[in-house]
């Protein structure tokens, strides 16, 4: 008699079934975790592009109404021009106010 090895067709559909059911768990949490890290490194951003603003006007003796661009805080107060991981973009804004993103929810 000779024995033969390996899977029954039952046992892969089992494992099948389990990857499946694995998988329709994990696939959600993993989207929910890069959207939370997107936002959340969306909000440093946002706060760094603020105390940047802050610093450029009290080195300049600005008022806070003075809304700064790109070319004045980034090489001296910002290493590089942030991004959104999202693909928003940031508005600047005035010293007084809090700087945006146009994507949603990415807010201070």
């Amino acid at each position: 008699m000779t024995k033969t090895r390996g899977f029954t067709l039952v046992e892969i559909m089992i494992v099948v079934a389990i990857i499946g059911m694995l998988s329709t768990i994990a696939i959600p949490n993993f989207v929910r975790a890069r959207s939370t890290a997107q936002k959340n490194a969306c909000k440093a951003n946002l706060r760094q592009i603020d105390g940047a603003k802050n610093v450029y006007a009290i080195d300049r003796f600005q008022a806070d109404t003075v809304s700064p661009n790109w070319a004045a805080i980034v090489p001296n107060y910002i290493k590089r021009t942030p991004s959104c991981p999202a693909a928003g973009t940031y508005t600047i804004g005035t010293v007084n106010t809090i700087p945006t993103c146009s994507s949603t929810d990415h807010t201070l």
